[in-house]
């Protein structure tokens, strides 16, 4: 073999020595590369695992508005719904029968005691009291004739011209007939009083808060409700009626002062007394019936209107008062849930005092340094850890 031939082979037989391993060492190389981002991408993935599982666990504590209960002060208001009537009212009611003849006072209208305010023809009752009079003149005649007829036989008694026993019974007829003649008396004076009830007047000075006729109506009489032709109101003092429940009984005694408002009219207010109370409790509701009275010489208030009452009640000041959404009632009682020095829930149980509506006053169950939960979670349980958020500073930078 030529010699520049062998060179050439030893030549090409190095070359694709060194290529091999090139080959090798780029294949070592791109598989530390794969590895490396292997474990790279294994490593990133746990740490985002364990990111997300801190994440999840953080969201699964809830997170909950905790604060003391509060200092109850020195009074309270009691705010209830009332109804508000007229000091006096009366439907006028039909006593005679007949035709509407005329009215003299519209709804609205302020009458005066005895005023007249409507009349009725009553031509039944008219020939009535005409029939009347005539049976009564009759009986004083025929009383009449028995009179004398007794006195004649009296006299002709001594003389023995007639019997004793028919002398009695012309005494006898005549006591009858003197009877007939007060029956008859009697019977004419019934048609003329319900005459006179012919003329409807107000039984008091008031207002005609209702005219339930018309003239020509036909009038029947009756007493039933919504059959009254006329209603009379006094409102120049108005009676107010509030259910109190029974917890504040006691508290309120007659001539307690109160504050009256009604919607139509806001931001105005009545002083209001109150004047009695029903001595009972309703066992429907719970509560008693209690009355006060108001001024309305001003004509504001209507009656049969809604109002509001708020009475002025002594609070006592070593109570605590907690929000109502704070109150918890299941199976176990009532009950209020508090942070402990751990963050963990610990519930409870406590006695209600009173409930004023935005809050409520407890009589025992929690101590002034615990943290009440504000709306607690549903499904809150004993030992759950909670988060507590901030309280956000206001006014003078006193926490709520």
């Amino acid at each position: 073999m030529p010699l520049d031939d062998a060179t050439s082979d030893a030549g090409s037989t190095a070359e694709a020595n060194a290529a091999r391993r090139s080959l090798r060492w780029m294949g070592v190389l791109l598989l530390l590369v794969a590895i490396v981002i292997v474990v790279t991408g294994l490593v990133m993935r746990r740490a985002q695992s364990n990111v997300l599982r801190e994440r999840a666990e953080a969201l699964a504590i809830p997170t909950v508005v905790a604060r003391p209960p509060t200092r109850a002060g020195s009074a309270s208001a009691l705010a209830l719904p009332a109804r508000i009537e007229a000091w006096s009212r009366a439907p006028i009611y039909a006593r005679v029968s007949g035709y509407l003849k005329r009215w003299t006072a519209d709804i609205g209208t302020p009458v005066k005691a005895d005023q007249l305010l409507a009349e009725i023809e009553t031509p039944e009752l008219d020939q009535q009291q005409l029939q009347a009079q005539a049976e009564l003149n009759t009986a004083r005649t025929n009383a009449a004739v028995a009179a004398t007829t007794a006195a004649r036989w009296r006299s002709l008694l001594p003389s023995d011209s007639v019997s004793r026993q028919e002398v009695e019974e012309k005494s006898g007829d005549l006591a009858a007939k003197q009877s007939q003649v007060k029956a008859l008396q009697a019977n004419l004076e019934r048609t003329q009083a319900l005459k006179r009830f012919a003329r409807l007047t107000a039984p008091f000075d008031g207002v005609i808060t209702a005219r339930n006729t018309d003239v020509g109506a036909l009038v029947s009489v009756g007493g039933a409700p919504g059959s009254e032709l006329f209603v009379v109101s006094d409102t120049s003092r108005l009676r107010v009626y509030v259910s109190v429940p029974q917890a504040y009984v006691a508290m309120l005694k007659p001539g307690a002062a109160a504050q009256l408002s009604v919607p139509e009219r806001p931001g105005q207010t009545w002083a209001a007394t109150l004047l009695s109370t029903a001595g009972a409790i309703n066992a429907g509701s719970g509560a008693m019936l209690v009355q006060l009275t108001v001024d309305n010489a001003g004509a504001e208030l209507l009656p049969g209107g809604f109002a509001n009452v708020a009475f002025d009640l002594p609070r006592n000041a070593g109570a605590l008062s907690i929000p109502p959404g704070a109150l918890i009632f299941d199976q176990a009682g009532l009950r209020v849930a508090t942070v402990g020095a751990d963050d963990r829930v610990v519930f409870k149980s406590v006695t209600v005092a009173r409930d004023l509506g935005s809050s409520i006053e407890l009589a025992a169950g929690l101590l002034p340094t615990d943290r009440v939960i504000e709306n607690p979670p549903d499904g809150i349980q004993e030992g759950d850890r909670v988060k507590v958020a901030p309280l956000a500073p206001i006014g003078n930078g006193r926490n709520l």
